[in-house]
């Protein structure tokens, strides 16, 4: 079993779901248990003390459905909603997190697949990392979180683990999952995002987005649809309403970019441009600059690198000195 939350008129709505294996389609699927609404934690009971229970509605309808289960089956899927002096308190003997064997048909591990936009994002979501040439050498035990799944379930685990990202990284996220760099393997901007043409980027980025929207494959166990797959709809989102950050992430990818250019030499990092070439550079006042936001200082970095990268002929020394140059201001507005 597990927790599926879903967006209803603006609001969050839970319910209780499992995965069934379907073998006449030879894929998992998902199914509905209970609708806890709005507001789950209304079927968590305090006694007193620091016990609680689940309702035994909850269990009833489950039994009913034949769904096996046992308290901490229960406990698990509604251990975020109870209260946290409670959870502080018995988190370390408590059963929740504990192997538990189950009697569903599973599927050999080396007969199953996982889908590569599902290796990305976890690789991503587990290590943080940006450049994801590797993911496709990673064993599949690395992936077993995803096994025996259906893509409701997935979809589901994978909400709860972007959680943790930062809305700064969103862009970055988006970027990486879904591989947009492969369109500009012959620039070298297409590790620095920022610099890239961002008109062109959404382009590719719509692209891929309608073809795994419409990847039957991927989708199986769900009806066809017209509109956009509502676990789709975030990465519009996120990749639209957000801009790239320029983090640490990208500055060791972009550190790697440079290091393989075997004509060029990284300045120590002791090494800070000067205030007077950072405004010869970027073309505008030390006031201006100090005074930009850092979404006015990204947009007029990517104006220039628009100007100066290779692809649009301008010398690879310039385009790395502008890039350094931004690292350094963003340095100073953090």
């Amino acid at each position: 079993m597990y927790l599926a939350e879903q967006t209803i008129q603006g609001r969050k709505n839970y319910s209780i779901r499992d995965s069934l294996y379907n073998p006449d389609t030879d894929c998992w699927q998902s199914r509905d248990l209970f609708d806890l609404g709005r507001t789950p934690w209304d079927y968590i009971v305090y006694p007193g003390g620091n016990a609680f229970y689940i309702q035994e509605s909850i269990c009833k309808q489950l039994a009913a459905q034949g769904v096996e289960h046992d308290i901490c089956d229960l406990e698990e899927l509604f251990w975020r909603f109870i209260r946290k002096e409670i959870r502080q308190k018995i988190e370390p003997f408590h059963c929740r997190g504990r192997r538990r064997s189950q009697n569903i048909k599973k599927k050999n591990l080396a007969e199953q697949q996982v889908q590569v936009f599902d290796r990305r994002r976890m690789y991503y979501l587990r290590c943080g990392v940006v450049d994801q040439r590797k993911v496709g050498s990673l064993p599949l035990r690395y992936f077993k979180g995803l096994l025996n799944k259906s893509r409701d379930e997935i979809e589901q685990y994978i909400l709860q683990l972007e959680k943790s990202l930062q809305p700064r990284e969103y862009k970055q996220y988006v970027y990486v999952i879904f591989d947009l760099q492969r369109y500009f393997r012959a620039s070298p901007a297409r590790s620095i995002p920022q610099a890239l043409d961002q008109d062109e980027l959404g382009r590719y980025f719509i692209k891929d987005l309608c073809r795994l929207h419409g990847d039957e494959l991927f989708w199986a166990g769900f009806a066809e649809r017209d509109e956009l797959h509502d676990y789709l709809v975030r990465y519009a989102v996120m990749f639209f309403d957000y801009e790239f950050d320029g983090g640490s992430a990208w500055d060791e990818y972009l550190q790697n970019f440079i290091n393989s250019k075997r004509f060029y030499s990284a300045p120590s990092r002791q090494t800070k441009i000067a205030i007077t070439e950072i405004v010869e550079i970027f073309g505008v006042t030390e006031e201006d600059l100090k005074a930009m936001k850092k979404s006015e200082l990204t947009k007029l970095f990517r104006q220039k690198a628009h100007e100066v990268h290779p692809d649009k002929g301008g010398e690879h020394d310039t385009f790395v000195r502008l890039t350094e140059a931004y690292k350094e201001l963003l340095r100073n507005k953090s």
